[in-house]
């Protein structure tokens, strides 16, 4: 895959080689119906909570996500790399260890997960996305590695190439203080900016009801 865009565009080669405050309201997307209950992700950093919903019609997707969360996978990991007005990416296991020159280069033989490209999920403003090695759309993706989507208006370029599986529903406000925090000449955040995840079951009114999210 080859980019010939902005230099926020040729980081995404390195990105994807795996080398309630106040807030609008997240869009509309697919996902499971009014009713019942729903698993709502949080990330807690330095820079604050970020909360994140992800979409039923990217099952491999969520599945995945949702066990390494679960199983305390992420925590201790750090956002590696973030680019201001682009994406803030994490979840390389290597970025728990002391040597920040293999942050992003993933495991050695690690499985990956089928792409699921869909056209209802664009790249919004706080999508989740995975990560994935170069390669034309289809390209499987990293079992760990994603991004959350910092450019307001989006980087609808990406659309039916990356797996978008699902949104922040809650600190696009963080998303936004991470983007900024200083880092050196590879994108690296100077200080590390670790990350712990948990899952709640909770019932779709009450996750409407405490952070906007209006179900289909």
């Amino acid at each position: 895959m080859t980019f010939s865009f902005s230099r926020a565009g040729r980081w995404l080669v390195a990105l994807l080689l795996l080398a309630p405050a106040a807030q609008a309201a997240a869009p509309l997307a697919k996902g499971p119906r009014k009713g019942g209950k729903d698993d709502v992700v949080t990330i807690t950093t330095p820079e604050g909570t970020i909360r994140l919903l992800l979409f039923q019609d990217t099952p491999l997707h969520r599945a995945n996500f949702l066990q390494k969360a679960r199983k305390g996978f992420y925590n201790g990991t750090t956002f590696h790399r973030v680019i201001d007005g682009f994406m803030i990416q994490g979840g390389d296991a290597n970025s728990k260890d002391d040597d920040p020159s293999n942050d992003g280069q993933g495991i050695p033989g690690a499985p990956t997960v089928p792409a699921e490209l869909g056209p209802g999920h664009p790249h919004v403003y706080g999508a989740l996305a995975a990560a994935r090695t170069g390669g034309p759309a289809g390209t499987p993706s990293s079992n760990s590695q994603f991004y959350l989507v910092e450019n307001h208006a989006g980087t609808p370029r990406l659309n039916g190439q990356y797996t978008v599986f699902g949104q922040v529903i809650q600190g696009l406000d963080v998303v936004d203080k991470i983007a900024k925090v200083p880092k050196d000449n590879r994108d690296r955040p100077l200080i590390n900016v670790p990350m712990t995840m948990k899952v709640e079951h909770l019932r779709k009114k009450k996750i409407t009801r405490l952070y906007g999210y209006q179900y289909i």
